[in-house]
């Protein structure tokens, strides 16, 4: 249909014509109200929103002095985490005194590591940012 007509038939009908693919020859249109269309858009956007899950960082904190059983509560919680979909860090803060030992702090991180290692993949290995030390764990 040629421009003029389609414009005069949008004009009578009291619709707009919008064009859909501009780079197609000859260009493709169509005869509709636009103000429906971009309200249709809005809510696929919105339903897809929707639909989508985000990610979330859940952080476990351990201590030096943490014992076994406490450990493995912890690794139960971060496995649900992560098979809920979630990234988890995993902190341990040392204080007072048992940061003139670090060495305890990083064999504790490490055993986390092993342990978690038929459950979850390391993302980021274990830092060091002052008193505390980090991992984080993302599904495998």
């Amino acid at each position: 249909m040629e421009t003029r007509q389609a414009l005069q038939l949008a004009q009578e009908k009291e619709l707009d014509v919008v064009v859909i693919t501009e780079s197609a020859n000859p260009p493709v249109a169509k005869i509709i109200d636009f103000n429906k269309f971009l309200y249709s858009e809005r809510k696929k956007a919105s339903e897809a929103k929707g639909k989508s899950k985000q990610t979330e960082l859940k952080e476990l904190r351990l201590s030096t002095t943490i014992s076994a059983g406490d450990v493995q509560q912890r690794i139960n919680r971060a496995v649900g985490f992560i098979e809920a979909g979630n990234v988890v860090k995993v902190s341990l803060m040392m204080k007072g005194r048992q940061a003139m030992f670090p060495k305890v702090a990083e064999e504790k991180i490490k055993d986390f590591v092993v342990q978690m290692a038929p459950f979850a993949k390391v993302e980021s290995e274990p830092k060091r940012m002052g008193n505390t030390i980090s991992v984080i764990f993302v599904k495998k």
